[in-house]
C-alpha cells in the first residue's frame, strides 16, 4: 500500500537503472481524417483500422468489450480522446533503433489508411475541425475528464480532442542524476516550445501562434510550468508534490470514479467513501501520476512533453535533440541552464507560443539559445558514438533542426507558408 510519503519516495527510487541500461522511449500522436468527408473519423472507422493492424502481429486491448488499443512486443498504440492514435514506443537503446521502430510503425499504418480511405495529419493542432465537429469513442475516464477538465482550465477540451504531441521518456541514474536533467528539462521548455512548434493554423485560418498546441496547453487543468520544478526538486519535494495534487479519477475495479473532491494523501489517509477508504496501491499512485499534465513530470522515468507533433520525416529530430543532451552532455547543460532566472524562464514560456524564436531569456532570443543548445546536443551525440550500420551516429537526426535554426524557419512557419498561398488544406496531410 501506498500509506507514507517514504513509499512514493520508494517508487521513484525504484526507477534508477545503471549506465548502461538508460533507455529512450518516444511516444507521438497522429490526426487521422476521412478522405471522404474531409473530417476527423469516427470510432467505427477506428474499429476498421484497429481490426486491420491485428494482420501486422498486433493484439487488441479491449475495455468493457470496446476495442480501445493494440499492444506488440512492448509497444502500444493508444486511442485518445478525439480519435488520435498514439504509439507508445518500446524502452529501446538509442536513437537508431527508435527511429526504425517510428519507421517500421509508419509503414504497417500507411498500408492500412491507404486501404481504408484515411489521411493522416502531423501537426500539434487540428487545423480543420472545430471542437463539436469532433466524434468521441467509449473509453471511460475520457468521458469523465471531458465533464471535469474544463472546470479548472479553459481550453481543456481542446487539450483533449485537437492537440497532437511528441514525447520522449528518459531514465536516471540516481536521484542527483534526476534532479540535473529535471532542472535542465524544465527550463529549455520555453526553446523546446519555440524550436518544435508545429501548430499555426486552427479551423482552417491562421491562429497568430507558431505553437497554439502549446497555448492550449498552458489553459489547460492540471497543466503547466510550476514554480516548484526550479527549486532543486528532489524525489521527496516531487512526493509532496503529488501527495497535495488533486485526483482527477479514482479506477475501481472497471469503474472510473471522479476524485476531484480529494487529493492524493486523503487517498493515503484512507479518507475516500465513495471506494470504502481503501488505501491506494502502486497501479493507484501510477494512474494519479499519468494525470498530471505539467510541460514534464516525473514516473518512474522522466516525461518530456512539450512538443508539437511533427511530420514523418522530423519524427526522431526532438528525441535525438533531447537524447544529446541528457545522456550525451549533461553536465555542460546543466552548468548553462540553472544560470537562468526561474521568472524569465517562465516568462519566456508564456510569451514563446506566440513570438517563438522572436521571445527573450535571459538578454538573448531563442533562437540564440536553440542553437547553443544544439551544438551541445550535436557533441553530446557525438560523445555517444553509437553508429548504425552505415557507420553514422546518431547526430545524423539532428540534419532537420540545422535547417531550421539556419533559416529561422520552423514548420509553423512553413505551414503558415504553405496555407498563405494557396489555402489548400490538403498540403497539410501527411504525404
Amino acid at each position: 500500500m501506498i500509506d507514507t510519503k517514504d513509499k512514493i519516495i520508494e517508487y521513484f527510487n525504484s526507477g534508477i537503472k545503471k549506465n548502461k541500461d538508460l533507455k529512450i522511449g518516444i511516444e507521438h500522436e497522429k490526426f487521422l481524417f476521412d478522405n471522404k468527408k474531409n473530417k476527423r473519423i469516427d470510432y467505427s472507422k477506428i474499429k476498421e483500422m484497429f481490426s486491420s493492424l491485428l494482420e501486422f502481429g498486433w493484439n487488441p486491448i479491449q475495455e468493457k468489450g470496446n476495442i480501445i488499443g493494440l499492444n506488440k512486443e512492448g509497444k502500444n498504440i493508444t486511442l485518445e480522446p478525439g480519435n488520435q492514435i498514439e504509439l507508445s514506443g518500446e524502452k529501446l537503446n538509442n536513437m537508431h533503433e527508435a527511429c526504425a521502430e517510428s519507421q517500421d510503425y509508419l509503414f504497417e499504418l500507411r498500408q492500412v489508411t491507404k486501404k481504408l480511405g484515411i489521411s493522416i495529419v502531423s501537426a500539434g493542432f487540428d487545423p480543420i475541425s472545430k471542437l463539436e465537429e469532433i466524434p468521441n469513442n467509449p473509453k471511460q475516464r475520457y468521458k469523465l475528464m471531458t465533464k471535469k477538465m474544463p472546470i479548472e482550465g479553459k481550453l481543456s477540451l481542446d487539450m483533449m480532442y485537437r492537440t497532437c504531441g511528441t514525447q520522449l521518456n528518459i531514465d536516471y541514474n540516481s536521484e542527483q542524476d534526476f534532479i540535473k536533467k529535471f532542472r535542465v528539462v524544465n527550463s529549455i521548455v520555453p526553446i523546446s516550445i519555440a524550436l518544435f512548434a508545429n501548430s499555426s493554423i486552427v479551423e482552417k485560418k491562421q491562429s497568430n501562434y507558431l505553437s497554439y498546441r502549446s497555448k492550449v496547453w498552458q489553459n489547460t487543468s492540471r497543466g503547466g510550468l510550476p514554480k516548484l520544478f526550479f527549486e532543486g526538486l528532489n524525489f521527496e519535494k516531487y512526493s509532496e508534490f503529488v501527495m497535495n495534487f488533486p485526483i482527477l479519477f479514482i479506477q475501481e475495479k472497471e469503474k472510473f470514479i471522479s476524485g476531484q473532491k480529494y487529493i492524493f494523501k486523503d487517498f493515503m489517509d484512507g479518507k475516500i467513501n465513495e471506494i470504502n477508504n481503501r488505501l491506494p496501491n502502486k497501479n493507484d499512485l501510477s494512474l494519479h501520476l499519468s494525470t498530471i499534465f505539467t510541460e514534464n513530470r516525473l514516473k518512474k522515468y522522466i516525461e518530456l512533453r512539450s512538443m508539437d507533433t511533427c511530420g514523418w520525416d522530423c519524427l526522431c529530430a526532438g528525441p535525438a535533440f533531447n537524447v544529446g543532451m541528457l545522456y550525451g552532455n549533461l553536465d555542460e547543460v546543466y552548468e548553462l541552464v540553472s544560470k537562468w532566472d526561474e521568472n524569465k524562464i517562465i516568462n519566456a514560456y508564456i510569451e514563446a507560443p506566440k513570438k517563438g524564436f522572436n521571445t527573450q531569456l535571459m538578454g538573448k532570443d531563442l533562437l540564440y539559445w536553440a542553437s547553443t543548445l544544439f551544438k551541445m546536443s550535436k557533441k553530446g551525440l557525438e560523445n555517444r558514438d553509437i553508429i548504425n550500420k552505415n557507420k553514422k551516429n546518431e547526430s545524423l537526426f539532428l540534419n532537420h533542426l540545422q535547417k531550421v535554426i539556419d533559416n529561422k524557419t520552423t514548420n509553423a512557419d512553413h505551414m503558415i507558408n504553405e496555407f498563405s498561398r494557396s489555402e489548400d488544406l490538403s498540403k497539410l496531410y501527411d504525404k
